[in-house]
């Protein structure tokens, strides 16, 4: 009778220990039934929100004053864009945002975004390892989102009489490898390669602005540098290089036939987008929105940003500002 008493009682326990493992487990998978709902639902919602195609059928755009800045790469566009978006949307106040003594670049524009003094950030480069990293630190993840597509030109003073040049032969001039115009079919004359504050090293002669850069190699009969199409093609002091893969196949990044630069102004060479779109063009890069995922409104303003950017009527604004809608 004790045997069969002990056995009822083990039987028990083990009953009502299974009960709670199993209400245990039913209750964790509906937990995180429940997370990932809602991280389907979020990323739903920002698709919803991206598909939208006017910047009046964006949603989730927030009110206030919200500051960004970074990449200059991006001037041309945010020359009509902002505009555009105040028109539709009042209340969304954006506010290009230069740094305090130093020079705008990506990585200005990603500092400022880690240290709180942007909404969010444009860039023409991939976020870097320790700048994730540094985010994580500060209690925040950052997120990019491609906007549009930007052919990287090859400004030489117009002088200078090469058909063009091959990627390999960009990055040996950029190392400093190649050094002198006559190793790549040129005259006997000292390349000058000019950079902007920030975005290069010591190698480099630096100056503070893409503009002073093409003043300089306007001056410069050895001078190059290298900035978005839109900027170097339209110039009248400098001539943008065709590029290849190899100098069989050198693409120019303007539309052919080239304008000679005595017609320039009243004539100005165009950028080819097709060729960077089909990627013909060797040398393109994203242009970024960077947003600071912390939960809170700067993170909603810099997504409501870039879905408005990501709209048929933000990507139509991309193109005429001479870059590769990415939609």
């Amino acid at each position: 009778m004790s045997q069969n008493k002990e056995t009822t009682v083990l039987v028990l326990s083990l009953l009502i220990t299974a009960g709670l493992l199993g209400a245990g487990f039913w209750w964790l998978l509906n937990h995180f039934a429940v997370n990932k709902n809602r991280a389907i639902n979020h990323q739903s919602a920002a698709v919803r929100s991206s598909s939208a195609e006017t910047f009046a059928q964006v949603q989730n755009v927030p009110s206030g004053l919200f500051s960004y800045g970074g990449s200059t790469t991006w001037a041309p566009i945010r020359r009509d864009l902002d505009s555009a978006i105040q028109t539709v949307w009042p209340q969304f106040r954006l506010r290009y945002t230069h740094p305090y003594n130093t020079i705008p670049s990506s990585g200005t524009g990603l500092r400022m975004l880690l240290d709180n003094q942007l909404s969010f950030a444009h860039s023409s480069r991939p976020v870097q390892d320790k700048e994730y990293q540094q985010a994580q630190q500060r209690g925040f993840m950052l997120k990019e989102v491609p906007v549009a597509i930007d052919g990287r030109a090859v400004a030489v003073n117009p002088s200078l009489n090469i058909p063009g040049l091959t990627v390999d032969q960009v990055n040996d001039i950029d190392s400093g490898k190649i050094t002198n115009w006559s190793q790549v079919g040129g005259p006997d004359l000292k390349i000058t390669r000019y950079a902007v504050q920030g975005d290069a090293a010591g190698r480099f002669e630096l100056v503070p602005t893409p503009t002073d850069a093409l003043r300089k190699v306007a001056t410069d009969p050895g001078g190059i540098f290298q900035a978005s199409a839109p900027l170097v093609v339209s110039q009248c002091k400098i001539k943008a290089l065709p590029v290849g893969r190899n100098l069989n196949q050198l693409i120019a990044p303007y539309k052919e036939p080239f304008i000679p630069l005595d017609q320039c102004p009243a004539k100005r060479n165009q950028v080819n987008t097709a060729v960077f779109q089909s990627g013909e063009y060797p040398i393109t890069r994203r242009l970024l929105v960077v947003i600071k995922q912390n939960g809170q409104i700067d993170q909603q303003a810099g997504e409501a940003y870039a879905n408005l950017l990501l709209t048929p009527q933000g990507q139509e604004l991309i193109e005429k500002a001479g870059f590769v809608r990415i939609r």
